[in-house]
């Protein structure tokens, strides 16, 4: 009995060793899969639709997971700081590319980096000098407005040029609000940085600087203290209180209640990512599809020159996926580039330049926008970055946001007193 109970145990113990063998087999044969975070979005979408066709045509299953943006930085941080490998592919925001930078593979592979532009690689950049994002697309706020209200010549060249027309418009009963934008944290680039860098002003001095080290060498010092930041603060205030032509509850607008009013022809005047010209002009979103275009950006008494920013988003590979993973990570960001159907269909999408620059000429001849956009943002030389580039630059922003809606939502008298409360906070967010 014992014998025989043996050799039964063996014949089990074999039987599961085949079948073990065979799975192990069948699993090394299952199809690769890259996981994707990403938000939702757009831009996102079209980007991702390319990866997607890439990944049937490769038999490489794309999982995506679709991350809310207040949540995104922060849930991909905590994968990364534990060099996990969660995902493969992660969206990458100029914002947090100093924080998440010793994290991330490089991306130096010249078939990649010669579609490209260079200058917004730069808040990419790690210690060692490599480049750590692969773009998804150009991305800047621009000045839009109602083309069945204004005249491309009778466009505001000023600040007091857009109130004049704001308000002419209102009494016209033409719209409710001259400007509209959104206002609150994070969403500071649609009212506060436009306004400040066309009056020649900047979150720290020196104005426009951002080299780290001289920055340091300033002491990391805020410029809320500044004429030109009052003048912006002031700006802001009288819009929405004594003129009139932007809603009393800006200051805790996002972009997203910014745009609803402008696309509910609500508004004249709106500053956005070009990324959403597509939704403006889409007639299932938007009341004044077919009548909206862009412009450059009024100045501030201070300004002198045209301005425009001209940034990215893109995708990164964090360094803890393993090493197959990544090869084929960064196959199917080059196939994203070189997707010339796919470029261009992200481009009719959304408004936002495609990543591949080589493309561009060849679409602004086709396109009436593209060449619209080239005229007043593209071709226009930025003195300086849409943000700042170290890794306590978000608690920056947090200190100066709050310390500007404390400015405007006070008294007119007060202004100068609030921005100069909000000196030490924003130093203090730089430096501890």
């Amino acid at each position: 009995m014992t014998s025989r109970t043996s050799l039964v145990r063996l014949a089990v113990s074999a039987g599961v060793g085949l079948a073990l063998s065979a799975a192990a087999s069948f699993g090394a044969m299952a199809q690769p899969e890259l996981k994707i975070a990403y938000k939702p979005s757009p831009i996102h979408d079209e980007s991702v639709k390319m990866f997607q066709k890439w990944g049937e045509a490769n038999g490489v299953t794309i999982t995506l997971d679709a991350i809310p943006y207040n949540v995104f930085m922060e849930k991909v941080t905590a994968t990364l700081t534990t060099g996990g490998d969660q995902y493969d592919v992660i969206w990458h925001n100029d914002d947090w590319g100093q924080l998440w930078k010793k994290w991330l593979e490089p991306i130096t592979d010249k078939e990649i980096l010669d579609l490209v532009a260079k200058k917004p690689l730069e808040a990419f950049i790690n210690d060692d000098g490599q480049n750590t994002v692969v773009p998804m697309a150009h991305t800047f706020g621009v000045f839009f407005y109602r083309t069945d209200l204004i005249k491309e010549s009778e466009l505001p060249k000023t600040w007091d040029e857009m109130v004049a027309i704001s308000k002419k418009l209102q009494s016209e009963g033409k719209v409710e609000h001259g400007f509209v934008g959104g206002m609150s944290m994070n969403n500071t680039w649609f009212t506060w940085f436009w306004a400040m860098w066309t009056n020649e002003c900047d979150i720290l001095k020196p104005i426009y600087e951002r080299d780290n080290a001289k920055l340091a060498a300033a002491g990391w010092t805020a410029a809320l203290d500044q004429p030109c930041m009052q003048e912006v603060a002031e700006f802001w205030w009288d819009a929405m209180n004594k003129h009139k032509i932007s809603p009393r509850g800006m200051p805790s607008y996002d972009r997203n209640a910014a745009n609803a009013i402008f696309a509910a022809g609500k508004a004249a005047f709106t500053v956005s990512d070009s990324v959403h010209y597509g939704d403006f002009n889409n007639p299932e979103k938007s009341k004044v599809a077919g009548n909206v275009s862009i412009g450059k950006f009024p100045l501030g008494p201070r300004g002198k020159n045209d301005f425009a920013w001209n940034e990215i988003w893109g995708w990164a590979i964090p360094k803890g996926v393993p090493e197959e993973r990544k090869k084929l990570a960064k196959q199917m960001l080059l196939a994203m580039m070189r997707d010339s159907e796919g470029q261009v269909n992200l481009w009719k999408a959304t408004g936002g330049p495609p990543p591949n620059v080589t493309m561009w000429d060849d679409i602004a001849k086709q396109d009436p926008f593209m060449k619209r956009l080239k005229e007043v943002s593209l071709d226009i030389t930025p003195p300086t970055h849409a943000a700042y580039y170290f890794p306590k630059w978000p608690a920056v922003h947090k200190a100066f946001s709050n310390a500007v809606i404390k400015a405007v939502t006070g008294s007119r008298e007060d202004i100068a007193k609030n921005l100069a409360a909000g000196m030490d906070p924003v130093h203090k967010a730089a430096t501890e």
